[in-house]
């Protein structure tokens, strides 16, 4: 363990580099990975995912074309941009300041909308539109297949009650490309950010990267957790405020951030898989009891998103929809 300087002189932070993320083999016995699944949710709010089915060649060729996209000059990169909320962006994330050592293309996951941008992110639009598209099909599909473990491992009906939210033909989920540059320093401390503390406040993420470090998570307040890049077929998988509030807690939506390499730069695609903007976001009724009342009031996913811009990247959301002490919650149990 490591003990550094935060960026806050009055805290240290702790880097714990002997703890490893659980792996869960999903061609195991399924309701063996359907228990470990919840159990790594339940302390980590991460964890990764082998023999996944997303083809190979999906994922390759979508590594290429995000590669390619930002090799080129800044000046044709921008007109894929602005990312208002959708198209290229760079440092600025989001509307309230903050800063990050990061570019990024953010899409949609309509295919219309695809097809529509591709013309102005690459060369080759129908190569692009392909490669996205395809590589969109086999992370949903694999979210969706998670889903439906956590919903079996929490003895939840249907079992297809979360990864319905995803399927439904207006799911907002997004599709999210990050290349972060090296770290002009050596060792830096405290470290240099490239991405800030953050939660994500969509159902589940999905995320591949280049190889190259960076990736922390915080299972605990000053406490930071390297996540490595073995193995490299693998998926990081974490959980999502959404998912936390629909499991009442039980489930962890874990900050996490990205530091920079002092060797390489880094690359990674992240599919946050999100309900309709309609849909209704409360407690599953299996885990809202009279003993286990829910912690959170109802909201829909595009009130809760619309929170998500009141707020700066590394403060609470969730805290706005927590049900007060002797308060009724308005879900039914």
């Amino acid at each position: 363990m490591v003990i550094i300087a935060s960026q806050n002189p009055l805290k240290t932070e702790k880097i714990r580099d002997d703890i490893e993320l659980p792996i869960i083999d999903l061609f195991s016995e399924r309701s063996e990975a359907s228990k470990l699944i919840v159990k790594a949710c339940e302390q980590f709010g991460f964890f990764k995912v082998i023999n996944h089915g997303v083809p190979q060649e999906n994922v390759s060729r979508m590594e290429e074309e995000t590669r390619t996209f930002f090799s080129r000059p800044g000046s044709e990169k921008q007109l894929a941009g602005p990312a208002d909320p959708y198209g290229y962006g760079c440092q600025n994330i989001g509307l309230h300041g903050d800063m990050g050592e990061v570019e990024y293309l953010l899409l949609q996951t309509n295919p219309l909308f695809i097809s529509q941008k591709s013309k102005c992110i690459s060369n080759d639009p129908n190569k692009f539109s392909r490669a996205v598209s395809s590589y969109i099909e086999g992370v949903r599909e694999l979210a969706c297949e998670v889903l439906d473990l956590m919903a079996e491992g929490v003895w939840a009906q249907p079992t297809s009650v979360l990864s319905g939210l995803i399927r439904d033909p207006d799911s907002d989920s997004i599709l999210r490309f990050n290349h972060y540059p090296p770290a002009d320093v050596i060792h830096s401390s405290p470290p240099k950010i490239g991405f800030g503390a953050h939660t994500d406040p969509q159902i589940l993420t999905l995320l591949r990267s280049n190889g190259s470090v960076g990736l922390q998570i915080s299972p605990e307040d000053g406490v930071w957790v390297p996540v490595n890049h073995h193995p490299a077929s693998a998926f990081c998988v974490n959980v999502g405020d959404v998912l936390q509030v629909m499991t009442n807690g039980r489930f962890l939506s874990v900050r996490h951030r990205v530091i920079l390499n002092s060797f390489n730069s880094r690359t990674s695609m992240a599919f946050f898989a999100a309900p309709p903007l309609h849909a209704t976001i409360n407690c599953l009724q299996v885990l809202g009891t009279q003993q286990s009342p829910p912690l959170y009031r109802s909201f829909t996913w595009a009130k809760y998103k619309k929170a998500t811009y009141t707020k700066r990247l590394e403060e609470s959301r969730l805290d706005l929809f927590k049900v007060e002490e002797n308060e009724c919650s308005d879900n039914e149990y």
